[in-house]
């Protein structure tokens, strides 16, 4: 089993026992903003069901039907995480409408609230800072969108632990809704990051700009021409091809080792590339 497989794993499991204790104390309670964290916590177990799967998939070596490999299958994953936030965060805001607009907002055991808030802040924190590790390790698409539904529990949760406190003290239950309204607005924003990361590999868009750079400046250093560099990423893989230039009295052995010397040179530069280089005599 790979390190990402492993640490979407720990994510299913942190998220589950999150759900049931978050779940429990909400309805005990009748606290909207804790049922809020419930249901994003619902739906951050749902994404990373779909990560995990998605990076077994991911993994998978070429075939002969998808031979540049599987992984968009971490894009797509990617996608569908971010649809499913958006969702959870409007039927929190309905919720939380619904709950200013009838009164209907006392809260019991805010102690138990308070607590519950707190633990689920320091369990997310340390989950989303493995996965953000391991996703950069990776560079995992899906892993990243994981290890940002976590980060932004951590400070949701933390919020719904002030709000309920300023409850506790003050007395103010239609706090709860409003607070529950900011965290679904954060959770939109999050949806919005997550689904623009997650879409662009899908419309093969080229590597960033830092990258491209990279490979034009290790070309540069031949004595070659070069023209039509295009590149794009799938999950963790990168591919590039490109048209050279050279004369053509060189032999057939001295651009075959030259071609791997550039393949090479631009590998120690960016990581795992796959790269095409199509070779053409000099033209006058």
């Amino acid at each position: 089993m790979s390190k990402k497989v492993k640490v979407a794993r720990l994510s299913i499991f942190s998220n589950l026992f999150l759900i049931t204790l978050k779940a429990s104390v909400g309805f005990l309670s009748g606290s909207i903003s804790i049922l809020s964290e419930a249901i994003h916590s619902g739906m951050d177990l749902l994404a990373s069901l779909i990560a995990y799967f998605s990076l077994k998939i991911a993994d998978t070596p070429a075939d002969k039907e998808h031979p540049y490999g599987h992984g968009k299958f971490e894009n797509v994953s990617g996608v569908i995480e971010a649809f499913l936030i958006f969702i959870a965060a409007g039927w929190i805001i309905y919720e939380a409408i619904h709950k200013i607009i009838s009164g209907q907002y006392e809260i019991q055991v805010l102690e138990l609230g308070i607590i519950v808030m707190g633990i689920s802040a320091i369990i997310n924190f340390f989950v989303s800072r493995k996965l953000y590790r391991v996703a950069k390790e990776t560079d995992s698409i899906a892993l990243e969108a994981d290890a940002l539904h976590l980060k932004t529990d951590v400070y949701t949760s933390l919020g719904i632990c002030i709000a309920l406190a300023l409850i506790w003290l003050t007395g103010w239950n239609v706090l709860d809704p409003i607070i529950a309204i900011f965290v679904a607005l954060l959770i939109v924003k999050e949806s919005y990051v997550l689904l623009k990361t997650a879409y662009a590999p899908l419309l093969d868009t080229s590597l960033d700009i830092d990258e491209v750079k990279l490979i034009e400046d290790v070309l540069k250093d031949y004595p070659v021409k070069f023209h039509d560099l295009k590149t794009r990423k799938a999950g963790q893989y990168r591919f590039a091809e490109m048209h050279i230039e050279l004369p053509s009295s060189l032999q057939l052995k001295e651009v075959h080792d030259l071609c791997d010397d550039i393949e090479e040179k631009i590998k120690t530069k960016i990581g795992p590339i796959e790269i095409n280089i199509h070779v053409e005599p000099i033209t006058q």
